[in-house]
């Protein structure tokens, strides 16, 4: 009988199902709970919105030179060369472009020794392809001599340590939300570049790998790259914008740079005053005049010194105040006013003695006579100790003497008491006789009274344009000194505005005053501007470079090619921003604040436009149609 032992062995088999099973190990059972909560995780997660949903475009469409992300386009491009100077913060126009780009760059440093190996053996075949020209007599190649001073000062560097070596990529991913606007923009950055020297192109069936290595990833999948050492490495930083502006203040126009707005507080600078400079016909009263209405609003008091009459119509448009002074208005400045200086520790007698100094600088301009090597209006010795006297003595007539507790309820002296005291002191016949044309002759109607101007309206502007040429500078000096008294006797924002400065410039003492006034006006919490078109005479005056350089704000608009050089070279300008200014437009200039400046456009709205505008054509425009509406208002009470 024969036994078939396959079969046997296959019937004497146990099956699997009644073996018995060995128990999972704390490992396995690990491995099922991460397998579960992974799982659990991702049944989750499916649920649910990430950040990377919202962000992400709703389709991604790749074209061979750009991409269509939902509704936008975007383009790559690269830089592939370079010249052989590059200049500080040449980027920078890149980075402050009207539109949305983003800008990836990739440093990969390169060990000194595999370099110079490559730069000896490039040494090597310029000195061997000059070698051989010369033996033939070829004319010189200066491309190569200069390639090789190039490489050798470069050797010299990485060898003694002053340079790395880098390879060093550029990517610039545009956007744009049409075809059309996306080749506009490509044109303008090739511009841009081409405009340095610097060549780009864009990027040809790498589209998709363009865009990655400009999203902030840091991953560099064009992988174009461009030898440079750490000199010109360190200049291709652009992170110069030329944005120019603060939280809180008022609008002072457009960044051209970049199209932002420049909003300043000129009370949050060191200090808050103000320079300005132009030609005739610039701009500059306009733009002072927007300033005064917007600062208005911000709840600042403005006094302005007006020569021609230009800020009326703004005067009353907001309900200013507007003294007209001249000899035979009614508005009077007495010169020997005393601040109040209420809050302050100080003394009558420091008072008086401040204001002793004062007028005797008045008088060296109205009596002075021509003395000293440069013709300086002044006094001999003996006059200025007898007008020190004399003064002094004008005060103690009306009971004003060092010693008084309080100046509350005085009454002033005028130039009469002055003329008086002179009079009777020896010596003094001389002042007399030149006092005589402002208290008796022709001159006698505007500074011999006592002071009949109020100060307190928001805004007040002082004209002076009726005064003659010969009275102006010595009405101004007055009138700044009555307003120096007026700010000193209360601390509150104030903005003093000074028109045509160049007038206070001509002479020594009255330049000396406004110099002290700004250089003490900010304790006071006042913010001195001065304007003026004279820029010659204002910075040739040691007294005008001072008060520029204790002016934190700065505006400069169109120069003249006669005054721009000086201009330059106080402001410091590069020749980009001199012909700039060369070339400005009205209303275009660079706008300094602090140690920050940027190319500005002031810009207004209709209605600021039609309150401050110096367009004589406007001006009579806007009279007409006030006639008209007067006539008409007129017509129609009558019929009622």
């Amino acid at each position: 009988m024969a036994f078939d032992v396959k079969n046997l062995a296959a019937q004497e088999r146990i099956p699997q199902s009644e073996k018995p099973k060995r128990p999972p190990s704390e490992k396995e059972l690990k491995a099922a709970e991460e397998r579960t909560t992974l799982e659990e995780e991702r049944v989750y997660r499916r649920g649910i919105v990430s950040v990377r949903d919202l962000i992400a475009p709703a389709a991604f469409q790749i074209f061979p030179n750009y991409l269509l992300l939902g509704e936008t386009y975007v383009r790559t491009m690269f830089v592939t060369t370079y010249p052989r100077y590059l200049g500080l913060g040449w980027g920078s126009p890149i980075i402050n472009y009207n539109g949305t780009l983003d800008i990836a760059m990739f440093f990969y440093p390169v060990k000194p020794e595999v370099i110079l190996k490559q730069l000896k053996n490039k040494v090597g075949v310029l000195e061997a392809q000059l070698t051989s020209d010369n033996e033939k007599g070829a004319p010189r190649d200066p491309i190569r001599e200069t390639a090789l001073r190039d490489i050798e000062q470069l050797r010299d560097d990485l060898t003694q340590g002053i340079e790395h070596f880098f390879q060093f990529a550029f990517y610039v991913s545009i956007y744009a939300k049409s075809k059309e606007e996306l080749d506009k923009r490509s044109e303008q950055i090739e511009s841009i570049f081409g405009a340095k020297l610097i060549y780009s192109k864009r990027g040809f069936y790498q589209a998709e790998q363009g865009f990655n290595s400009t999203m902030p990833l840091g991953n560099d999948e064009l992988m174009i790259t461009f030898n440079m050492n750490t000199s010109p490495i360190a200049s291709s930083f652009p992170f110069t914008s030329s944005d120019l502006t603060s939280d809180n203040g008022i609008l002072y126009g457009i960044n051209r740079h970049n199209n932002s707005l420049i909003l300043f507080d000129r009370f949050s600078l060191q200090n808050a005053n103000a320079v300005v400079f132009a030609t005739s016909g610039a701009g500059k009263s306009y733009t002072v005049k927007l300033e005064i209405l917007r600062s208005l609003m911000m709840g600042i008091d403005v006094i302005v010194i007006d020569p021609e009459m230009e800020y009326r119509h703004l005067s009353d448009a907001v309900g200013g105040t507007y003294v007209n002074v001249s000899l035979a208005s009614e508005a009077k400045v007495n010169p020997f006013d005393l601040p109040r200086a209420k809050g302050e520790e100080t003394s009558t007698e420091d008072i008086l003695r401040s204001a002793v100094i004062t007028v005797k600088g008045l008088m060296r301009i109205m009596i002075g006579m021509p003395q000293g090597e440069k013709g300086h209006l002044g006094f001999t010795p003996e006059e200025d100790s007898l007008l020190d006297r004399a003064l002094l003595e004008a005060y103690a007539k009306k009971d004003i003497t060092p010693d008084l507790p309080s100046l509350e309820g005085v009454t002033y002296p005028v130039l009469q008491d002055l003329q008086d005291v002179l009079e009777g002191m020896e010596g003094g016949a001389s002042l007399v006789a030149r006092l005589l044309k402002f208290t008796e002759g022709t001159f006698a109607g505007l500074l011999n009274s006592p002071t009949t101007v109020e100060m307190r309206n928001q805004l007040v502007v002082f004209s002076v344009r009726d005064l003659e040429d010969e009275l102006r500078p010595m009405g101004i000096y007055s009138i700044i000194n009555y307003i120096w008294n007026v700010v000193r006797s209360e601390r509150k924002k104030r903005i003093l505005v000074i028109d045509e400065a160049w007038w206070l410039m001509q002479n020594e003492d009255s330049a000396k005053f406004i110099f002290a006034l700004v250089k003490r006006a900010r304790k006071y919490y006042l913010g001195v501007t001065t304007i003026t078109q004279d820029v010659n005479d204002f910075l040739t005056s040691s007294y005008g470079q001072a008060i520029v350089t204790n002016s934190s704000l700065q505006l400069l608009l169109k120069q003249s090619p006669a005054a721009v050089d000086l201009i330059a070279t106080t402001f410091n300008l590069t020749q980009s921003e001199k012909y700039l200014l060369l070339e400005s437009a009205v209303g275009e200039g660079i706008f300094f604040a602090g140690q920050k400046h940027a190319a500005i456009k002031v810009v207004a709205s209709y209605t600021e436009d039609q309150i401050v505008t110096t367009n004589p054509q406007q001006l009579l425009e806007i009279e007409q149609a006030k006639r008209n509406f007067d006539r008409s208002l007129t017509d129609a009470t009558k019929k009622t």
